[in-house]
């Protein structure tokens, strides 16, 4: 096949002139940070996702960090999570002294096994942070009856899963906390983000004072009041901030979610009736009829009698940038060494890490791009 002069990402931003615009027009305007914009892009998420209180923050990580925070997460907690994700979901409980306690993959979907999530649950287990791995929607109903059986909170990590549905409700009200990301591969992106989404008016009120310094002005909640400057730092809180500049693009790519949704799932459709039939190479899973997947991934899992490196390589070498999603949390070195995890702990998520390819899925892939990647995968001599 005749090589495409062209790098393409497995994932990346849609940009155009109308967001451009949207910050441009902040820029020069008098507020650039904590004003009026962040508030209206926390209503028009909030009001996408139905939910009651949106609370934007400057990345996805720092959004579970302040959710973990107002959740109450203390040293010696367990929090229970996926080994499949990316570091920032095990690495917010840390940084509040608590132990990620890892379930192994549901080997179908490659989110959390809701069937052995009891079985790591102790004393000592205060949370569950579920993942929509790639964008797909998890069974919260299933987590949630185990969540309230035994009295802990769920946080749901939807990096990957704005504008996915379960049971033909968008992702963000169904769990406890419900976090979702702005980075640039994501489905709409402020730069860098990241929002935690709520129905608990007290959880509003401490992410919000954890998202800046743990500070408030606001009269009604201070102790004391001695005049129009005066604040008060209520908590140990972090400058978290997002800007305006950031939510009038957030803002502005908003408008075009349902139609860069559409495109992933077009794609994702494209790549299920060109690739299905390999038989060295498996497609995703789709969710049930009444649900329906994100896709801010494409994972493709590879024979294991074929050498994925070779793949990869392969790949790359005809610029197409894939990529592998995720090398386990508990194979890092400092989870080994602080917790003790160790290679063979969760099988199901180390054959999928051996095996998992990210094919390029975003709303600005062509046609053309789309059908070389898919040759290139079919020329494939391994």
């Amino acid at each position: 096949m005749a090589q495409l002069n062209k790098f393409i990402p497995y994932g990346r931003q849609n940009i155009d002139e109308d967001d451009i615009s949207a910050v441009a027009e902040i820029l020069r305007s008098k507020w650039i940070t904590q004003g009026p914009m962040i508030d209206e892009f926390e209503v028009r998420v909030a009001e996408y996702c139905g939910a009651k209180y949106a609370v934007a923050f400057n990345s996805g990580t720092s959004a579970l960090h302040g959710a973990l925070f107002a959740a109450g997460i203390k040293p010696g907690d367990e929090v229970i999570t996926t080994p499949m994700s990316f570091l920032a979901t095990a690495n917010a409980a840390v940084y509040l002294g608590a132990c990620p306690v890892f379930v192994d993959i549901d080997p179908n979907n490659y989110c959390l096994d809701i069937l052995r999530i009891e079985d790591a649950i102790t004393a000592r287990t205060r949370a569950i942070i579920p993942v929509d791995y790639a964008g797909y929607p998890v069974n919260m109903e299933k987590i949630m009856k185990i969540a309230r059986r035994y009295n802990l909170l769920v946080i749901e990590d939807a990096a990957h899963a704005l504008g996915a549905r379960r049971n033909g409700q968008i992702v963000g009200n169904q769990a406890d906390m419900t976090m979702l990301s702005f980075h640039p591969v994501k489905h709409i992106t402020t730069g860098e983000g990241g929002m935690i989404m709520c129905n608990n008016e007290e959880y509003y009120r401490r992410l919000k004072l954890f998202r800046s310094h743990g500070i408030t002005s606001s009269p009604e909640q201070m102790e004391r009041n001695e005049g129009p400057w005066y604040y008060e730092m209520q908590e140990l809180g972090y400058n978290y901030r997002i800007t305006d500049i950031q939510c009038a693009l957030g803002l502005s790519q908003l408008k075009k979610l349902e139609s860069f949704l559409e495109k992933r799932r077009q794609i994702a459709d494209i790549y299920n009736q060109a690739l299905g039939k390999i038989e060295w190479l498996k497609t995703p899973l789709h969710p049930p009829y009444d649900d329906s997947h994100a896709y801010h991934l494409y994972p493709v899992l590879i024979d294991p009698e074929i050498n994925r490196r070779q793949i990869f390589d392969y790949m790359r070498s005809r610029n197409i940038w894939v990529q592998v999603h995720y090398i386990p949390i508990h194979l890092q070195p400092y989870y080994q060494k602080m917790f003790g995890y160790r290679q063979g702990d969760f099988p199901a998520a180390e054959d999928f890490y051996a095996r998992e390819i990210s094919l390029p899925i975003y709303p600005g892939l062509s046609e053309e791009e789309q059908d070389y990647v898919i040759e290139a995968i079919k020329a494939t001599k391994f």
